[in-house]
């Protein structure tokens, strides 16, 4: 499969004229990869990279910050229809179970990134681990933010046995009211719990990778951005 530059990925909705407020947030969210607002969100993980990759955890993804003309974004991949297990066909940050030869989390995100995507990552491309989730299914997922960089540069081959379609949507997108939902969930007849949804892209964005999604946001935007529900803790 040949390599697949940025044109060919999709960006959002092809045809979707972004309105005055996306305009603006748009603006405003150029800065969340600056390198102060790395600096920053390196310092705030500091502690828990330090203390999971000392853990050996079941499962990690890399949850891709990246630019398009200018404006951050974060890359999704499409989990192929043809998979086996409850997970096939839904939205997904690249990731995946730890490998025996897998030093830390982070080795694991980065492996499997590659084996998806076609895309080798350097480790100072990540800015630290998240705290790890509950996957619902008895894993325990660790967050691996790491920054792409401009997707013009970049060439993916996505593994097509795993991956059924790659896409990216905008964090200015992600950060407005109109585009964020909640799921309420019952059991036994009571409520139970609420997950996020992020909606109005290309694919809706739910379950685990809302989850995460929410954390990420909550950390690169923290005046732009509150997190209403309260994650599962592996903790």
């Amino acid at each position: 499969m040949q390599g697949m530059m940025f044109p060919a990925l999709h960006h959002l909705r092809p045809g979707v004229r972004p309105t005055l407020g996306a305009t603006r947030a748009g603006g405003l969210a150029r800065g969340y990869l600056s390198q102060e607002n790395e600096r920053r969100c390196r310092g705030l993980l500091e502690a828990s990279t330090r203390r999971y990759r000392q853990e050996a955890l079941a499962a990690a993804v890399l949850v891709t910050l990246c630019s398009v003309g200018g404006y951050p974004a974060l890359l999704y991949t499409l989990r192929s229809s043809t998979l086996t297990g409850h997970h096939k066909g839904d939205v997904s940050f690249p990731g995946g179970k730890r490998d025996s030869s897998d030093q830390d989390v982070i080795a694991t995100a980065l492996r499997e990134t590659q084996e998806e995507l076609g895309l080798r990552l350097e480790a100072e491309s990540v800015w630290g681990v998240m705290r790890p989730i509950p996957s619902g299914r008895g894993l325990t997922v660790a967050p691996v933010l790491a920054n792409l960089g401009p997707l013009e540069y970049v060439c993916l081959n996505p593994n097509p046995q795993e991956v059924e379609d790659v896409f990216t949507i905008p964090l200015s997108h992600l950060l407005q009211a109109q585009n964020q939902g909640y799921t309420h969930f019952r059991h036994q007849g009571r409520y139970s719990h609420t997950l996020p949804v992020f909606l109005n892209g290309r694919y809706r964005v739910w379950g685990l990778t809302a989850i995460i999604t929410d954390l990420t946001l909550e950390l690169l935007a923290p005046s732009a951005y509150r997190r209403r529900t309260r994650p599962p803790s592996a903790r």
